[in-house]
């Protein structure tokens, strides 16, 4: 068997699979890693020693990527922006908002209030999936 011609095919493999599969560049790693081991393979035929180095120099790649890779920040919602409702929304029960172009799942802050359809609120949290909001005009009141 042609060792280097293995590690380039793989490492060919591994950076196409990259442009169609997007994974934050770790497939480019490990096909970086393959196109070395296929040099090293050049000079050293011994197999298990070749995937002993690209595993160590895939993870070595790897762990140097995540300094490059910006931090992802979870999406959190704006506190006190409006929404209007899509459905009524009873005391102690969810209804339907749309907000920001979404609909979304929602409850009334206020245990006590009854909010109609087609009313402006205001978020004022999210819990999971599902918004608490307040009417536009009990903030006035």
């Amino acid at each position: 068997m042609n060792f280097p011609l293995f590690w380039a095919i793989l490492g060919a493999v591994f950076c196409l699979m990259e442009l169609f599969l997007p994974t934050g560049f770790v497939e480019s790693t490990l096909g970086i890693s393959a196109f070395i081991v296929a040099f090293f393979a050049l000079a050293v035929p011994i197999f298990s020693l070749q995937i002993v180095l690209w595993v160590a120099l895939s993870l070595v790649f790897i762990f140097l990527l995540r300094r490059f890779v910006p931090k992802r920040t979870p999406y959190s919602l704006q506190e006190s922006t409006e929404a209007r409702t899509l459905t009524a929304i009873a005391p102690g029960k969810t209804g339907r908002v749309i907000y920001e172009g979404n609909s979304w799942q929602a409850r009334c802050d206020d245990e006590t209030i009854t909010i109609g359809a087609d009313q402006p609120v205001v978020v004022v949290s999210r819990k999971g999936n599902t918004l608490y909001v307040i009417p536009e005009s009990a903030l006035r009141a």
